[in-house]
């Protein structure tokens, strides 16, 4: 196990590279640094004005040298003024080194956010624990109901319950995020009243059902429908072993093969599916925090997207791959810890 955990984490740090090289790339295409230049400089700013500011701060250097300036393997050059032949910062709002030296990623230098006019390394750092509040919550609940819906359809598989409930579930996978939060926000906050507190507030604050309930259940209904027919299915599999029936012949309940013998084998598969979960909610939470105002990561990365933000993108996309390829190797070792014939092989 440990060999096969050394193994995956070496592929990890390879495909990590591979990717963030990738949006660094069409993050520092030619429009985007022309926006770039235009919004530290001004609207009426000739294109020569635009090239030497882009030149200055070393945006016209080769870029696999920027990239390794970013990830921190390069040393970063100090900015010159050429009127006044004196150090000057990129960014009026964001200090930088006055002299060269390896400041990126690795030594914890994300850049500075020209859209919030602070480090990066500031401003991320509180969306993400604002999208891990919201994450947790809707775990709590996708989890349990989901499991819970579809080990009841697996049970009683070909059954009107079974029918019912992977009719539901259907339905709720079916209906993205951007669909049930405007249903749900017209029917609770709109029509009835009941849950009319903004998510914005949840930040300030502090998490309560009224200002929490609406984007909890916006994310957690589409998970919830994915999650229950995977395990109904499996559950339904299972129901169906040699080993279910033989329990059945040496006249134990219903209940207890169901419990004792059937759940722990049908909860196998779920578990990739949960833990698969994560980065989709990283996608989900972008248009839920959009719709709901919610200040953590999607809305961070929206506002990073509208407004050019370059390094804060690039922090964000690689937020994103660290998550999913964890999620990943979290998803394979339980797998095999959970599964006997996986560990031998």
């Amino acid at each position: 196990m440990l060999t096969f955990i050394v193994r995956r984490l070496g592929v990890m740090l390879l495909t990590m590279l591979c990717l963030s090289m990738v949006v660094f790339v069409f993050v520092n295409l030619e429009p985007n640094l022309r926006k770039l230049a235009i919004f530290q400089t001004e609207m009426r700013a000739s294109d020569q004005d635009l090239e030497n500011w882009l030149r200055r701060n070393g945006y016209r250097d080769n870029v696999v040298l920027r990239f390794g300036r970013w990830v921190g393997v390069w040393p970063k050059e100090p900015v010159i003024d050429p009127a006044t032949n004196e150090i000057v910062p990129r960014f009026r709002f964001c200090s930088e080194p006055a002299e060269a030296k390896f400041s990126g990623v690795l030594q914890g230098d994300f850049g500075c956010s020209t859209a919030f006019r602070t480090p990066v390394a500031e401003r991320l750092p509180e969306a993400l624990k604002a999208t891990g509040i919201l994450m947790f919550w809707v775990m709590i609940v996708m989890v349990p109901v989901s499991l819970l819906i579809g080990v009841l359809a697996g049970m009683r598989e070909g059954t009107k319950l079974d029918r019912t409930l992977s009719v539901a579930a259907i339905a709720s996978t079916a209906t993205p995020e951007y669909v049930s939060g405007v249903i749900f926000t017209a029917i609770f906050a709109s029509w009835l009243g009941w849950l009319n507190g903004s998510a914005a507030t949840a930040v300030t604050k502090g998490v309560s059902f009224n200002n929490f309930t609406l984007p909890v259940m916006t994310m957690a209904v589409y998970g919830i429908g994915y999650i229950a027919r995977m395990t109904r299915a499996s559950m339904a599999e299972v129901m169906t072993a040699q080993y279910i029936r033989t329990a059945r012949l040496k006249g134990l309940s219903f209940g207890a093969v169901v419990i004792k013998h059937a759940l722990r084998n049908a909860l196998i598969a779920p578990f990739t599916v949960i833990m698969l979960q994560f980065p989709w909610l990283l996608t989900g939470v972008v248009v839920v925090e959009s719709i709901f105002n919610y200040k953590g990561f999607g809305w961070l990365l929206v506002q990073a997207a509208s407004n050019n933000d370059i390094d804060m993108i690039l922090a964000c996309g690689l937020i994103s791959v660290v998550v999913v390829l964890l999620t990943q190797l979290i998803s394979d070792v339980g797998y095999a810890l959970l599964n006997p014939r996986i560990r031998v092989s």
